[in-house]
């Protein structure tokens, strides 16, 4: 295709869904009547407008109930908008959901012929691709199984191969790729990649924010429907971080942990020399502050704890009290500490702090996860947890 024309646009698109609140059918035909009092709308997409030119690869990210997968199946054609429209042009090869498109008293053979078929290539076209569909899904064995008995992983796997095998422009992908193993999950990335370097257009919906900022050429923020931020990646993910931390202290307030003894009861992380909420620079001293305090008695043989996430979840960090050696008194009433981790070098990104207070065999008597967090600035040299500036020499021969 040629570079810079609009493969797909979308102009004032809103879709609207009736969520029924009669709980079974009984509760319909008692209710025919006055059906109004028992239905509720729900704007999954408000005034959306987005132009996606050919070449490019497009991440849309939001929160859960963002609109994400209503967007992308709009732009697919697989439902149609309550006002606006969507314009798209070339080969469409769509992804959407587990099993989409799949019967499941065929076998995988025939449903790699009815998927193509769908997708718009012919019975001889289907037969010259096929063994590369079936060696690229990694099934063999079980390509004359009926579907039904297929593990998610196997469905991701043949669905996946056919929708990169029928020569598409436009590729729409929404999270399941988050189900095949890791493995797969590479030879999908590589084949998205190979993609791109064609000159193939993409649009892609993932949980993962590192496939985002490492993909995609822009991003789509959105938030209940509308689109928040339509741009860079790395700023549509700190944005999307933003919206993901003011929800996580809203549930936090609503859901406070009481304890009825010993508690953590303040937690303060900030890097020396800066504000509380600057970002922490590479090189910087993080301080963590907790404070704890206890009702009853007092309690003797205890340790402060705390551990850093990343975004996915994983601990890039963590240390207690006893590990630097430390014997803590009996903590009565109120008790702050503080840890300083020198010369940090965390990677771009938002960092969780989850604080514990614990006794000394390691059982948790109280935990704060996610009690505070952190962000360090986009670095555009390299990705990953860990800050560090890479240099390049070319020895030659």
């Amino acid at each position: 295709m040629v570079s810079h024309v609009p493969v797909v646009q979308v102009n004032d698109v809103s879709k609207r869904f009736i969520i029924r609140k009669e709980k079974s059918l009984k509760e319909r035909l008692v209710n025919a009547g006055r059906s109004k009092q028992f239905k509720e709308d729900f704007w999954a997409l408000k005034n959306v407008d987005l132009e996606i030119m050919s070449g490019t690869t497009i991440g849309l990210i939001g929160p859960n109930g963002s609109g994400k997968s209503t967007l992308l199946k709009t732009i697919g054609g697989i439902i149609q908008p309550t006002s606006g429209s969507v314009q798209r042009r070339g080969r469409l090869a769509a992804l959407l959901e587990l099993g989409a498109g799949f019967h499941q008293d065929l076998t995988g053979r025939e449903n790699v012929y009815l998927n193509a078929s769908i997708l718009g290539l012919s019975r001889k076209q289907t037969d010259e691709y096929f063994d590369e569909i079936v060696d690229f899904s990694g099934i063999r064995d079980f390509i004359d199984t009926q579907v039904k008995f297929y593990s998610s992983g196997m469905y991701v796997r043949l669905a996946f191969a056919v929708a990169v095998h029928v020569d598409p422009d436009l590729l729409l992908v929404d999270e399941v790729l988050a189900v095949g193993d890791e493995a797969f999950q590479r030879k999908c990335l590589d084949k998205i990649r190979s993609f791109q370097a064609e000159g193939r257009t993409i649009v892609l919906v993932t949980h993962s924010l590192g496939q985002v900022t490492e993909l995609c050429d822009r991003a789509v923020l959105l938030s209940k429907g509308t689109v928040m931020f339509d741009g860079a990646p790395h700023e549509a993910v700190r944005d999307f971080r933003d919206i993901l931390e003011e929800r996580r202290v809203d549930e936090a307030a609503e859901h406070k942990e009481e304890v009825r003894h010993g508690r953590i009861v303040d937690t303060f992380v900030h890097a020396k020399g800066r504000e509380i909420g600057e970002p922490v620079q590479p090189g910087d001293d993080l301080v963590v502050s907790m404070s704890f305090e206890h009702d009853g008695e007092g309690l003797e043989n205890w340790m402060a704890a705390l551990q850093i996430d990343n975004v996915q979840g994983q601990v890039v960090y963590g240390t207690t009290s006893k590990r630097l050696g430390f014997v803590l008194p009996r903590l009565r009433e109120r008790r702050t500490v503080t840890f300083t981790l020198k010369n940090v070098n965390f990677g771009t990104g938002k960092y969780f702090l989850n604080a514990s207070l614990m006794d000394v065999e390691g059982r948790h008597l109280h935990d704060l996860p996610q009690v505070a967090s952190f962000d360090v600035p986009y670095f555009d040299l390299a990705v990953g947890s860990v800050h560090a500036v890479p240099e390049f020499e070319d020895l030659g021969r």
